[in-house]
């Protein structure tokens, strides 16, 4: 990374990044594509093949460790996986204390964050993979001391990674992770059992997966375009003793909605387990 502190100020926020990861680097890709420019960017990444990828996707020399490097960030982004969140935050806590903190880890709750960091500035989110792609959904909690500008500043972070939704309580993030931060694996589920039958019934591979995808796509955006409830648009292609009536007909009686909706409370209930294995 070019060093540019000695230099005159930037229009540019600092922002700092605890783990360089996927999540992370789409973050980062995002600004960058926003005119942010990398040496405004401190990234703490211990493993050697992610500070390599860094330095080749984004031209940042990140940090083997937490340092004073990172005391002039205004936001510090974490993306660290859960049971390592409170050692890292030891370590970073005594240069980010002017800083608002930005929490993209799964399950720890604000309270944990807030005793490990020493400040109440935290806003805890839930992304999902499709961020990689700038297709994101992200769910946002803010403790009461962040400020609108803070919220601001988080929000122009993360603008380019897709969708944002605030949430005004911070247990519905668990309930969150289960719907949209588990949910692209759900999809992808689907797409495999689709393409499968699809298969079964005659078709190549490669048909059967261009037709489930393009399926999913289609569906998912009209869905977002319309007014109507999904219900309603399951009604309108479900013509009585047709095609479509004998598919949807065989997983109602199969339990599938139910049974999915408990896979989801499960994925809510180990969201839960997370902030009470890994927090304060």
């Amino acid at each position: 990374m070019t060093d540019s502190r000695s230099a005159a100020p930037s229009t540019h926020p600092a922002i700092a990044f605890i783990g360089g990861g996927n999540m992370a680097s789409a973050i980062i890709g995002g600004l960058i594509r926003q005119g942010v420019p990398a040496d405004r960017i401190d990234v703490v990444e211990p493993w050697d093949q992610a500070r390599a990828a860094l330095l080749q996707h984004h031209g940042i020399t990140a940090l083997e460790q937490a340092g004073a490097a990172l005391e002039r960030a205004e936001l510090v982004v974490w993306a660290v996986k859960p049971q390592t969140f409170k050692e890292a935050a030891a370590a970073v806590r005594p240069f980010t204390s002017r800083a608002v903190h930005l929490s993209v880890a799964a399950g720890i709750r604000s309270d944990s964050i807030a005793a490990w960091l020493g400040t109440e500035r935290i806003v805890r989110t839930m992304p999902n993979t499709p961020a990689l792609i700038g297709r994101g959904m992200t769910a946002l909690f803010a403790r009461p001391a962040v400020t609108p500008p803070d919220r601001a500043l988080v929000e122009r972070t993360l603008e380019s990674t897709g969708d944002l939704l605030w949430v005004e309580q911070e247990a519905q993030l668990d309930a969150v992770t289960a719907l949209s931060g588990s949910g692209p694996a759900y999809v992808f589920f689907f797409l495999e059992a689709m393409t499968q039958a699809g298969v079964e019934m005659g078709l190549a591979a490669e048909q059967a997966h261009r037709l489930a995808v393009g399926t999913f796509t289609g569906a998912a955006e009209l869905a977002r375009r319309s007014d109507e409830s999904p219900a309603v648009l399951r009604q309108r292609v479900t013509s009585k003793g047709g095609t479509t009536y004998a598919a949807i007909t065989s997983m109602e009686q199969s339990g599938m909605a139910q049974k999915f909706a408990q896979a989801l409370h499960a994925a809510k209930d180990r969201a839960k387990e997370l902030g009470d294995e890994f927090g304060a």
